[in-house]
């Protein structure tokens, strides 16, 4: 009971300590939890970057791996059945796989679009107050990348980098490929796992025997043939790999199919609504404070869903679906310092006022 009564004695000092010391530095509760927790903040911030490296390597390893089952097992097994559909599938699996490579890869190496220096501000920009850099209108600072981001998304550990102005079409594009080539594995590698997981032959137990006829049949055994019993039974391999694969990529497909699903549909209904990530947080709590008190929130940055796409997916300047069927390295209109309202943005897009 003493150390218990130590224990608590010398929290209380601690913690007064701290209370005196909030109440000369004239701190309020928000700036002393920002104070306690900004080294787990850091530490946070420090493995992320850490943790990004290594879910870049796991991401290349894992779609490896699946690509060389699919055509391991997949493309034997659909070649045996119907040439024909082989080579359809042949052709439109790796159509969805150079575009998971191609917007993986510049979603990776793309940066994502940082301000310049405060020699080139616009209008009242306002500066950054961690990095002293200019934030034009729907940049964020990212604690991670320790800069401001234009038109910051999120921070990707997937990418290992910010997904803002220059790259969220890749890293969009990228979810929504990635989804359609895992329910490709689903739908033509379910007849594979039902034939060798769910309806799997098992081979008997056991040794191999015979029947001793030299002996009357009363007095027949089972003997162990004199020829094996030296030699050790060893099971299938090959099939037992093969099981196993089919297990491990089933499991992987699926996982990834329902988690990009979803993502991929909520990226879509911001896109749609004008908004990222970050500004699909504030504008719904600024939403729900302006209702409070009967007013109505708009979002200026909302063109309506059709120009929403067409920005988004920088379909501008003779540009069409061929340029996102395929894949394409173009750039989106603007610069991410300017941004037109809803209520000019028409005028602004044809007349192209705000390209770079």
């Amino acid at each position: 009971m003493s150390i218990l009564r130590l224990t608590i004695a010398r929290f209380n000092k601690t913690w007064m300590y701290l209370k005196n010391y909030a109440y000369s530095q004239n701190l309020n509760l928000e700036c002393a939890c920002d104070v306690i927790l900004d080294p787990l903040f850091k530490f946070v911030d420090k493995y992320t970057i850490v943790l990004g490296q290594i879910m870049v390597i796991l991401v290349i390893f894992l779609t490896t791996f699946v690509v060389v089952i699919a055509y391991w097992i997949g493309l034997p097994y659909w070649w045996n059945n119907n040439k024909l559909l082989t080579i359809f599938l042949l052709i439109f699996g790796n159509w969805l796989l150079v575009n998971v490579i191609f917007h993986y890869y510049m979603g990776v190496t793309t940066p994502p679009g940082f301000p310049a220096s405060r020699s080139l501000m616009y209008y009242d920009e306002v500066i950054c107050k961690k990095c002293d850099s200019p934030k034009p209108p729907r940049t964020h600072h990212c604690s991670v990348c320790n800069k401001c981001i234009l038109k910051m998304d999120h921070h990707c550990p997937w990418l290992n980098n910010c997904v803002g102005f220059y790259n969220h079409r890749y890293f969009f594009l990228y979810m929504m490929y990635m989804t359609f080539g895992s329910l490709f594995i689903i739908i033509f590698g379910a007849e594979i796992v039902f034939k060798e997981v769910f309806f799997r032959e098992e081979d008997p137990d056991g040794h191999p025997v015979k029947v001793n006829t030299s002996l009357s049949k009363t007095d027949w055994v089972l003997t162990f043939q004199d020829e094996y019993e030296n030699i050790n039974f060893d099971y299938d391999r090959v099939a037992e790999w093969r099981f196993w694969c089919i297990m491990v990529i089933t499991f992987i497909t699926c996982g990834v199919f329902i988690a990009l699903a979803i993502l991929t549909i909520w990226h879509s209904v911001l896109i749609s609504s004008g908004e990222t990530s970050i500004e699909g947080h504030i504008n719904k709590f600024e939403t729900d404070r302006l209702n409070a008190i009967n007013f109505k929130y708009v979002n200026v940055y909302d063109y309506g869903i059709k120009m929403n796409w067409i920005l988004f997916l920088g379909l501008h300047s003779g540009r069409g679906w061929r340029h996102i069927i395929f894949p394409s390295a173009h750039k989106p209109l603007g610069n991410g310092y300017i941004w037109p309202t809803k209520n000019d943005i028409f005028e602004v897009f044809y007349n192209e006022k705000f390209k770079t």
